[in-house]
């Protein structure tokens, strides 16, 4: 089976085989009778939509991430950016789709000590075996334990969520990623190779994007970034997938007690623009308007259990919307349920359903 033979489309850059456009270029009549082939054969005709997992975030996108889309997701250090998405992806492969992470910050073992975390929550909630006592399982020396099943038999939900690794284990792939190395090419034919050998693209992570080099170029951060997130969305049309990327903040904007926004990320013109979904990760705490602390002083230990998820930019659907969701850091996990913010934020009106 061909790359074409899947539907997956490639774009011509400078020194590229032109071979490697073919299916570009189409006319409407082209377009037309592929759909009603799609439609005879009893397939959709629209865009395919992969889930997030996250309820209340999944309704407000009318379903979740979408084929051909650039979703990117920025917020401060330490607010469980990684988590979040790793999620998602957990939740597309255990749907049975395929996913392929490009991980600059993390090794494969410490994904896999992440997912474990989350499958035993699946199983038995906040009393799932947490990340600490995962990573001492892992270290733990002269055991007679000697593969995974073994080693976490006793956990609560260990062996749960050894079954449920293995069950889609073969459709999510890691990719060690380097900031030296791990270039745009690499991106690319990576997912071409996974989307030729399992017959359909996997949707894509990227952790995260102001890493990715891009070799011999002189460019400053600004155009840099640009060049960097405008091939990261042809890769999504190209592939017809979600790519998702994690983006980083400028360093200025690194300070408790802010609401981060869409121009404090690094490159954030052309992040902006390219880009069809932009999701902003914020502690509640540090957003919530003021009043709801110095009248309700039980709420500050409250609210820093939660985040706020905003929709800065949704291009095909609502945005300017704050969803929250609560932290279960011990075990590398949000709650997936969510709901809308109901306080005052920081500069914002009040949101309600």
């Amino acid at each position: 089976m061909s790359v074409e033979d899947i539907g997956v489309v490639t774009s011509l850059r400078p020194g590229e085989d032109a071979s490697r456009t073919a299916g570009r270029l189409k006319s409407l009549s082209d377009v037309m009778s592929e759909t009603d082939e799609k439609l005879r054969l009893g397939h959709t005709a629209g865009a395919r939509v992969w889930p997030t997992g996250f309820g209340a975030l999944d309704l407000a996108l009318s379903g979740g991430f979408r084929s051909g889309e650039l979703v990117l997701l920025g917020g401060p250090q330490g607010l469980g950016k990684t988590a979040m998405m790793l999620q998602v992806l957990r939740n597309a492969v255990a749907a049975n789709r395929t996913a392929v992470f490009f991980s600059y910050e993390h090794g494969a073992h410490s994904i896999l000590e992440r997912l474990l975390a989350i499958e035993a929550a699946e199983v038995a909630g906040t009393d799932g075996v947490n990340l600490t006592k995962i990573r001492a399982a892992f270290e733990a020396r002269h055991s007679t334990a000697n593969n995974l099943a073994s080693r976490f038999a006793n956990a609560p939900g260990g062996p749960e969520a050894v079954r449920s690794l293995e069950a889609y284990a073969d459709r999510l792939h890691i990719h060690t990623s380097s900031g030296l190395h791990t270039t745009l090419e690499t991106i690319h034919d990576t997912i071409a190779e996974l989307a030729q050998r399992d017959g359909r693209a996997p949707m894509v992570l990227v952790d995260y994007l102001q890493k990715i080099p891009v070799p011999g170029s002189s460019l400053g951060e600004e155009e840099r970034v640009a060049t960097v997130v405008e091939r990261l969305k042809d890769f999504a049309l190209e592939f017809a997938v979600p790519v998702v990327s994690i983006v980083a903040a400028e360093k200025g904007s690194l300070v408790g007690g802010r609401r981060m926004r869409v121009h404090d990320l690094r490159g954030s013109s052309a992040l902006a623009y390219e880009s069809d979904i932009v999701l902003i990760i914020n502690e509640k705490y540090d957003v919530v308007a003021k009043h709801h602390l110095v009248y309700h002083l039980g709420n500050a230990e409250r609210f820093r259990q939660w985040v706020v998820l905003s929709i800065e930019k949704n291009r095909n659907g609502v945005d300017h919307l704050e969803l929250e969701f609560q932290k279960r850091f011990d075990q590398g996990r949000f709650e997936t349920e969510g709901r809308v913010v109901e306080e005052q934020l920081i500069e914002e009106r009040v949101f309600r359903e």
